[in-house]
């Protein structure tokens, strides 16, 4: 029998899975939590399915994603991050990556976890949303995190990274993971 999914699905096998098995499952550990937040970063402007066939580069290049580890990165690794033909060779979001590891770093400083701070804004509890692009509560958390510094980080794909982390949840009624 098949299953009734969001239409963004279709029937690619990797949209398939991570739709399945990830997307809107809330996540709490901090290694995950950095990862989606390097990959929708590294997706802006391209299509999700990119990033996600190109996501096992990603985690080698970026060292499983490790955060201190991303953010001791220095001028060699970015231009070794530059010429790896499995990621996304974009110079700024290259850096940005580092950048917002640094960042990332310090809100676990000062939170605890990333995860204690990014659940904070919804008080531990997932959302329930109509399929949007942004909303107010990305906005919010967009602003806060470029007040800290963060890069690559708009309403936009910060409403992404909190669909791909759970904290909305965007599965469509006749979904069966609504």
């Amino acid at each position: 029998m098949n299953k009734k999914r969001c239409p963004w699905a279709g029937s690619d096998a990797t949209y398939i899975r991570y739709h399945d098995e990830e997307w809107g499952v809330p996540t709490h550990d901090d290694r995950e939590l950095f990862e989606m937040l390097v990959l929708e970063s590294f997706q802006a402007g391209l299509s999700w399915i990119t990033i996600l066939k190109k996501r096992e580069n990603f985690k080698k290049a970026f060292d499983d994603f490790n955060v201190e580890k991303v953010a001791n990165y220095d001028d060699a690794k970015v231009e070794e991050l530059k010429s790896n033909e499995g990621i996304i060779r974009h110079k700024g979001k290259i850096t940005s990556a580092i950048n917002n590891a640094q960042i990332f770093i310090e809100i676990q400083r000062e939170f605890g976890s990333f995860d204690e701070y990014i659940w904070s804004f919804t008080d531990g509890k997932t959302i329930k949303a109509e399929f949007l692009t942004e909303s107010d509560l990305s906005k919010h958390i967009s602003r806060d995190l470029k007040k800290r510094g963060m890069k690559f980080v708009g309403p936009t794909i910060i409403y992404s990274y909190l669909e791909a982390i759970g904290v909305i949840d965007n599965h469509q009624k006749d979904c069966f993971k609504y």
